[in-house]
């Protein structure tokens, strides 16, 4: 019924979203400094501001472009190397003259399109030969191509870390630790050439007991039952996925926005007086920044609510308890792989010490490979992006990854 309801809503905000934009685009190519101008200035800010709030489901391009290595600037080149009905395994090829270290990124499946981490792939770019998981918007997947839930989820991790081969290593942000960290177990245990060399856990709830932040407690506060009831809508028919049980990714915008409601209302008054005062600068930081957190996808219903309840409610991993299409993950099996934990201090959605628990359980990992990095004064987003990310976990990440390319 949500859904339902949700594309009613963006049948008709979308084109009235559309002529705010034109508005603000044709009020854009006059002169408006004069004070005389003031009102014109706040009715082409307003519809700037309107124009852009929409909720978007279509994926933005990675968008990627040059990057630096070494002392050149090399071209970047996305290439598909594998794919299923719900992911893709992307390459992002440059032409260097020297290997280097090959990186898997596995990134969230949690309302965002995996381009959310292009700045994370930039920065990474610069001295590693990265491949990112894809994944596709569970609205477009028919029915007939089946389920999706955490063993699928694993079985990915694992199928995209054999693609990339022997010797290479693997980052997951937020979210995927678990899964990852599952994929890495199993694979250790039944000995595969392609385990990675390193795994980097970063900002994710391998034990979400340690410090609950609101979205542990909100996780807790409900059966599993209510979730499915309140949380699950089916894709309209309009969509290739109609009839297909998700967890439509506008509903979990919507849950992490009221969280921190005032801090963005007050993002967008903001705005609106940027594009009034005609600092162009201010203004485009804005407008990336939503422009990205506002383009959602849907998740399946069945890894939403396994990942619910194993993760949150269960803490299935951290108590040995976890299953993989029945089998029992053992993360004491991971013997060669070194382990890196890294989380923010301001981090409201992932508690501190929820991703260090790896450590832990990785116990057969000898000491000198396991490593911890707590980010001070960053908050979730500030673990894997930004500037914090390229001048203070970066480095930690990079050293991790060269310690151990053999």
């Amino acid at each position: 019924m949500f859904y339902e309801a949700f594309q009613a809503r963006q049948d008709v905000l979308m084109p009235l979203r559309g002529v705010a934009r034109g508005l603000a685009g044709w009020l854009g190519a006059f002169d408006l400094r004069h004070p005389l101008h003031d009102g014109l200035r706040a009715w082409r800010a307003a519809a700037e501001v309107f124009g852009h709030a929409g909720v978007v489901q279509t994926r933005p391009a990675f968008d990627i472009g040059p990057v630096r290595v070494g002392n050149g600037v090399v071209e970047v080149e996305e290439r598909v190397v594998a794919s299923t009905p719900f992911a893709s395994l992307v390459h992002f090829r440059k032409d260097v003259d020297q290997p280097l270290p090959r990186v898997l990124v596995v990134a969230p499946m949690s309302g965002h399109f995996a381009t959310l981490l292009s700045g994370t792939v930039r920065v990474l770019l610069q001295d590693h030969d990265v491949f990112i998981t894809d994944w596709h918007n569970a609205r477009d997947v028919p029915p007939s191509a089946g389920r999706f839930g955490l063993d699928e989820f694993i079985d990915h991790v694992i199928a995209f870390q054999q693609a990339i081969g022997p010797g290479g290593h693997i980052l997951a942000v937020c979210q995927p630790v678990v899964a990852v960290l599952a994929a890495v177990a199993l694979m250790a245990e039944d000995r595969s050439p392609a385990s990675p060399r390193s795994m980097t856990l970063m900002a994710g709830p391998i034990d979400a007991r340690q410090h609950p932040t609101r979205v542990n407690q909100l996780a807790t506060s409900r059966d599993i039952g209510w979730f499915e009831r309140n949380m699950i809508s089916a894709v309209p028919s309009r969509h290739r996925g109609a009839g297909r049980r998700v967890y439509p990714g506008a509903l979990q915008l919507a849950a992490f926005m009221s969280m921190n409601l005032g801090r963005h209302i007050k993002a967008h008054q903001d705005q609106f007086w940027a594009l009034f005062d005609g600092d162009a600068e201010r203004a485009g930081q804005h407008r990336r920044f939503y422009d990205e957190y506002l383009t959602v996808m849907d998740l399946p219903a069945e890894f939403f609510l396994e990942t619910v309840r194993a993760v949150f409610q269960e803490h299935a991993l951290a108590e040995g308890r976890l299953t993989w299409r029945g089998r029992t993950v053992r993360p004491e099996a991971i013997r060669r792989t070194a382990v890196m934990a890294v989380e923010g201090e301001k981090d409201d959605i992932c508690g501190i010490g929820q991703t260090m628990a790896a450590l832990d359980l990785c116990r057969s990992v000898p000491l000198t490979m396991r490593r911890y990095h707590l980010q001070t004064g960053v908050g979730h987003y500030g673990v894997f992006s930004g500037r914090r990310f390229a001048q203070a976990v970066y480095p930690r990440v990079r050293e991790m990854i060269q310690a151990h390319q053999g």
